[in-house]
């Protein structure tokens, strides 16, 4: 499952890099695909923590259909590779649609969330040729990002609206459930989830009881569906994305196990600093992204493997200036040019930072993958 052969050890790369351990990869995508198969709710998987072909194969099952992606540039990447039945999720403007009608064009099932008034008169003023704009209403169940609150009357109204339109197809709602991220067990986030569920199916009645069809109630977040509650099989979707490679966040929410974390940053020690109680290594912001510094968190951002006594202490572009716990550091315990692991605490973000992925099993490295990149 990957695009380039190499032969030859981990240790032999250059750093930093961002190791893939494909054995995890695939156990994660499997677990997922078996427990939503089994409850009988369809998996959609989102693309946007690893944004390859291979890692959607997996995803997917094979199949290539039924995914969501975070950007354009991603849509038409797997468009063009040969993936159909796409959801762009993000709310949908005019000045996007130029490239959603190419879109359109190019694949079978291509869908637009919204979440307002002002992009369904868009989607009116721009139709297709041969069909309708495909849409889903995003939901906000508590999150505060995008989509209609779940409790605002807007949800009936604009669900009219869109079934309403003429070039326009209401496929149903969408929801990404972010307040699970704010947990810290396994049941806190099963309650996260039913609540979620609840909020999400109660919109669901609400807009059916108006006379509107909703035909995909889709819901979901890596914590909330790598728990599962029995609620969510009354969806018809679910659309998790991180779990593909889970990370130290995931493993503090209570979405997995610390050994299904799949990835990691190789990084080398460049220099010693004993008189300020450091280390610093090629890996800075760049590298392992600032995502969690605002966090307060016990280990910081970095996880080291093997090395739990070390700690990030701060970053530069292309620095990281590492310290231990408590005490003085031993330089020599962490040679010049020698090499740490760090297992990052939002691998969305530290992928996003790496043109190149290492696919390896145990130390041995089978290939690369490589992600699209840009909006």
């Amino acid at each position: 499952m990957a695009t380039e052969t190499f032969s030859g050890s981990i240790k032999d790369l250059p750093t930093p890099c961002f190791l893939v351990d494909i054995d995890k990869v695939k156990r994660n995508c499997s677990r997922m695909i078996k427990r939503y198969r089994d409850v009988g709710v369809e998996l959609r998987p989102h693309m946007k923590t690893h944004k390859t072909i291979e890692g959607g194969d997996l995803m997917t099952g094979g199949t290539r259909k039924k995914i969501v992606v975070s950007t354009l540039a991603e849509a038409e990447f797997y468009a063009s590779n040969g993936f159909d039945d796409i959801i762009y999720g993000k709310p949908v403007i005019e000045s996007n649609l130029y490239r959603c009608k190419k879109l359109q064009e190019k694949i079978e099932q291509f869908h637009l969330l919204f979440d307002n008034e002002k992009a369904i008169e868009a989607l009116e003023r721009n139709p297709l040729e041969n069909k309708k704009w495909s849409v889903f209403l995003e939901v906000d169940v508590g999150g505060h990002r995008t989509g209609v609150p779940w409790d605002s009357d807007k949800v009936v109204e604009l669900a009219r609206l869109a079934s309403q339109a003429k070039n326009v197809e209401f496929r149903g709602i969408y929801t990404h459930c972010s307040e699970s991220y704010s947990k810290t067990s396994d049941t806190a986030v099963r309650s996260q989830a039913e609540t979620d569920t609840k909020r999400f199916l109660d919109v669901c009645q609400r807009i059916r009881q108006a006379g509107v069809p909703v035909e995909t109630v889709g819901l979901g977040d890596t914590p909330c569906c790598s728990v599962f509650v029995d609620s969510m099989a009354k969806l018809t979707e679910v659309h998790p994305g991180n779990y593909i490679f889970y990370d130290t966040q995931q493993f503090g929410i209570g979405s997995c196990a610390f050994d299904d974390i799949a990835v990691r940053v190789a990084t080398r020690v460049i220099s010693h600093k004993p008189e300020i109680n450091q280390i610093v290594l090629d890996s800075g912001f760049v590298a392992l992204s600032h995502d969690g510094m605002y966090c307060n968190l016990p280990n910081g951002i970095a996880v080291f493997q093997d090395h739990p006594e070390l700690i990030m202490k701060k970053m530069s572009q292309e620095h990281g200036c590492v310290s231990v716990k408590s005490g003085q550091i031993d330089c020599n315990a962490y040679p010049i040019d020698s090499m740490l692991f760090i297992y990052p605490y939002h691998a969305c973000a530290t992928a996003a930072n790496h043109p190149v992925y290492y696919i390896h099993s145990g130390d041995k490295v089978l290939g690369v993958w490589k992600p699209v990149k840009g909006w």
